[in-house]
């Protein structure tokens, strides 16, 4: 997309994500309104160029798109539910919360006369304005289709598709994703310390461990997505066997073994219910259990 630095943008809410998203509007040359509670966060930007808002309507006017950044979604409908004209208005709000809230803000803002995208941040502030930034936006596909470049000016931007739900639930399969990773590091990290490895030395092992591991994922969705798992590795039977030496070891250099005994019952269940010569992600079936 070629980027349009003509696009008025208005940014509602100045925390310091609100703050890395007007940056990054002023320094793509973008006119850059914004508003917050309280007004004094503004100040910076201002001195950058920004143009504070006295009220939340006159934000909305200022700007051709707006950006909503707040604290969480019962926030969005407290400044936006007053008195606020929303018609005509086209908000993306980059506020974190689940899908479902999303869905009904999107409704709530149709009602209103809005045009609305949802999207999600996964980023920290710092690396607003970069290519390491990825936004991720659902919604219709007009809306983003005509603000795809200016959206342009926060990161990598990415659309999901039409139901305004998704990209909160990217956003949230991406933190699990984040936390298991850490967590499992973390497991890792612990039981070579028992055995008086520092954490330093054991980094970059594990960062290779966890790039051969994501080489795996194309090949294993396929699996999960035809419902077939021949064992072209290691059947789960022959795994469950190295995670109760996992479990062992945690248990022997007398450090927390909940996570290892977690994974361990988990394929225990599986193979069970009849798994044990299929391959690992057959597990998909106990992640989608209640």
């Amino acid at each position: 997309m070629t980027h349009n630095t003509d696009t008025p943008v208005t940014i509602l809410g100045l925390g310091l994500m609100g703050q890395a998203l007007a940056g990054a509007f002023l320094k793509a040359g973008h006119p850059v309104t914004v508003w917050n509670r309280t007004a004094s966060k503004a100040d910076r930007l201002v001195a950058e160029g920004a143009q504070p808002a006295p009220t939340v309507g006159d934000a909305l006017k200022a700007g051709a798109l707006t950006i909503v950044c707040l604290t969480d979604y019962q926030a969005v409908h407290d400044v936006l539910d007053t008195d606020v004209n929303l018609d005509g208005t086209t908000l993306v709000n980059l506020t974190s919360g689940d899908s479902a809230q999303a869905r009904d803000t999107a409704r709530w803002a149709r009602q209103r006369g809005a045009r609305y995208l949802d999207g999600a941040i996964m980023a920290i502030p710092s690396a607003i304005g970069t290519a390491e930034a990825v936004i991720l936006h659902s919604g219709p596909r007009p809306d983003f289709d005509a603000h795809g470049a200016t959206l342009g000016a926060l990161g990598t931007v990415t659309y999901l598709g039409e139901d305004p739900g998704l990209a909160s639930l990217y956003d949230v399969a991406g933190l699990t994703m984040m936390w298991s990773v850490l967590n499992a590091w973390l497991q890792g990290t612990a039981l070579l310390r028992a055995a008086g490895i520092d954490a330093a030395t054991y980094a970059p092992f594990a960062a290779q461990i966890a790039t051969g591991v994501a080489g795996w994922l194309p090949g294993y969705a396929e699996q999960i997505d035809n419902g077939s798992f021949p064992a072209e590795v290691s059947a789960l039977e022959t795994d469950v066997r190295a995670m109760e030496h996992m479990v062992q070891e945690n248990e022997t250099a007398g450090i927390n073994a909940e996570l290892p005994k977690l994974i361990k019952a988990m394929a225990d269940r599986a193979i069970a219910a009849g798994h044990g010569k299929e391959q690992y992600p057959v597990l998909i079936e106990e992640f989608t259990k209640p």
